[in-house]
């Protein structure tokens, strides 16, 4: 399995589990607990915690923001580019 998808999908299962504990820590009794509202905002959460990994990337998943180029093309070119052009005193 790729590591940005494992790494994707562990943060949102402790995403989706933070959420159910804390909505459940919310009612004053076990048997007061709205279930259907526990189980939709910790599925939603789990969703957008998905979407913002594919969004932003994960920082333990090196260059996980560049997951759509090649792996021909290096990911840092336009940092080595933009370093090349100061020191040759371009701006």
């Amino acid at each position: 399995m790729n590591d940005f998808i494992k790494a994707s999908l562990i943060r949102a299962v402790r995403t989706i589990a933070q959420t159910a504990v804390a909505m459940i820590g919310t009612a004053t009794v076990l048997s007061s607990v709205d279930w259907k509202v526990v189980l939709s905002a910790s599925l939603l959460s789990g969703i957008l915690s998905l979407l913002t990994s594919i969004a932003t990337g994960l920082p333990e998943v090196e260059y996980s923001r560049h997951i759509y180029m090649s792996a021909d093309e290096p990911t840092d070119s336009w940092i080595e580019e933009e370093e090349e052009g100061e020191q040759d005193g371009e701006e």
